[in-house]
């Protein structure tokens, strides 16, 4: 038998009323015409008789939409969210090909790579980087053994490394026979040896310290040295091997150790499906930016020569879809697909290429993990350096920022033949960016606002090259005629 609180419908008798109609209605009294269907036992007879008649059907409750109701199972509008994103860009991609018709050729990607059929001047660049790789291997063998001082090795290391970074940047501006694809490609090449052999360079710099000092504590304690490694571990100078430096120089990282974890085997299924993925997915971007991003950048040239601002925006916002789908679609392929790839064939273990960026909340969480290789080594090389050299931990950011425009506008503008700046500049907005971000966004907002600064900013630097390079190449020659 329930008590309920229902005030009677005449004003008066309370509490007292109210149980009093419910022991009626237990006894078998009228039943209320808007009452729910009463409850059955487990032998099918109604709770009515049992005296267990509930009349309430209200609760306190928010609704589902409130951030009080705790209800955080929204996956049928995420699922709606990606049908209206397909059928959106389906639209979009049949007024393309209505419009212009088929664009893609696989054929025109050659003279991307290729000016002169017999001519392979990028392919050149990158197998002469094995004599700069080579060149640090030596000094750091003779660095081993002492035949070199160490002010004499840092002045060798130093020359190579400024070499590494000049000599294809020179080739690229001089040489005309080489494409700004394949330029790009060669200077990414050299980019990536300086960073190793940075890293190479400066963990056999530990090396040597660290047995240094274990030399002088054995020799004030009148003992042997003894490393006390296992047997299956490499410990200084053993990995001073040109097999130890282009396993290094292969493997998807930046950052050297003597010894890298290893996976037991190649999983030929998993090296299957991450090929698999590579060549599709090189398809589809190439057919991508054939078929949707060309045309609309030349269609954009004309806004920018007439600085019709409304036309600009429109421009760069219809821009800014297929660009951000092909850069997620980048993504995947390079950090995923290919990383994983080498990293299957090399046997090395760990597989950290990435973390969750996209549920970054702040522009430098954003930083931090979508490109794993490259903040460990910023970390290791350049950020924890300057904190034990002195500097505060935003003048250390701040350098790091700076380091990353540098090689961001060396990708670009050496390639291109011009000098604007703009990815230096982009780069360096970063640091008033995050702390925009951080200061005025917070949670979903914060996450809202990396996703436009994503999808917003690289068209704007596309834009603004690609318009500096038709400038250059195009219409000042036909001035000039």
């Amino acid at each position: 038998r329930r008590t309920g609180s229902r005030p009677s419908s005449q004003g008066g008798g309370g509490p007292a009323v109210a149980e009093e109609e419910v022991r009626d209605a237990g006894a078998g009294g009228d039943q209320p015409a808007l009452a729910p269907a009463p409850d059955k036992d487990e032998d099918g007879d109604s709770d009515v008789g049992s005296g267990r008649w509930d009349l309430r059907c209200h609760r306190l409750q928010d609704s589902l939409f409130s951030s009080d109701s705790g209800f955080s199972n929204y996956r049928g509008i995420l699922n709606w969210c990606v049908v209206m994103l397909i059928l959106s860009n389906a639209r979009l991609f049949l007024e393309n090909l209505i419009k212009y018709g088929i664009l893609v050729d696989p054929i025109q990607v050659v003279s991307l790579f290729l000016k002169d059929p017999y001519s392979w001047p990028a392919l050149c660049l990158v197998i002469v980087a094995n004599v700069f790789a080579v060149a640090a291997f030596q000094v750091e063998k003779r660095l081993a053994v002492g035949a070199l001082t160490e002010q004499a090795g840092l002045l060798l290391h130093v020359v190579n490394l400024a070499t590494i970074l000049c000599f294809p940047a020179a080739v690229a501006l001089l040489l005309k026979s080489i494409t700004p694809v394949g330029s790009l490609l060669a200077l990414m090449v050299y980019t990536i040896l300086f960073l190793k052999l940075f890293s190479y360079r400066e963990v056999n710099l530990w090396c040597r310290e660290r047995r240094a000092k274990a030399k002088a504590k054995s020799a004030s304690a009148g003992k042997k040295a003894n490393g006390g490694a296992s047997p299956n571990t490499v410990s200084y100078p053993d990995n001073l091997t040109y097999r130890d430096l282009y396993y290094f120089l292969l493997v998807p990282t930046l950052c050297y150790e003597l010894n890298f974890p290893r996976s037991p085997r190649i999983r030929k299924r998993f090296l299957l499906r991450r090929l698999l993925e590579m060549l599709f997915l090189t398809q589809l971007q190439v057919g991508l930016i054939q078929q949707w991003m060309v045309p609309t950048i030349q269609n954009s040239m004309k806004p920018f020569k007439d600085m019709d601002y409304s036309r600009i925006i429109e421009r760069l916002l219809k821009l800014a879809v297929p660009n951000h789908l092909i850069w997620l679609i980048f993504f995947y392929w390079f950090f995923h697909s290919c990383m994983n790839a080498v990293a299957e064939l090399m046997q090395f273990g760990d597989r950290e290429f990435y973390r969750d960026w996209w549920n970054s909340e702040s522009v430098t969480y954003f930083w931090q993990n979508w490109n794993i290789p490259v903040h460990k080594w910023c970390l290791r090389h350049f950020y924890k350096p300057m904190l034990r050299r002195g500097s505060s931990k935003w003048v250390a950011r701040i350098g790091v920022f700076f380091a990353s425009a540098f090689f961001h506008e060396y990708l670009v503008s050496i390639p291109l033949h011009m000098f604007r700046l703009w990815a230096f500049t982009a780069m360096m907005a970063q640091i008033p960016l995050a702390w925009i971000v951080s200061r005025f966004f917070q949670g979903n907002y914060g996450n809202a606002a990396v996703w436009l600064t994503l999808i917003i900013g690289q068209p704007v630097a596309v834009l603004m090259y690609v318009h500096d390079y038709y400038v250059l190449n195009y219409e000042a020659p036909v001035a000039g005629a």
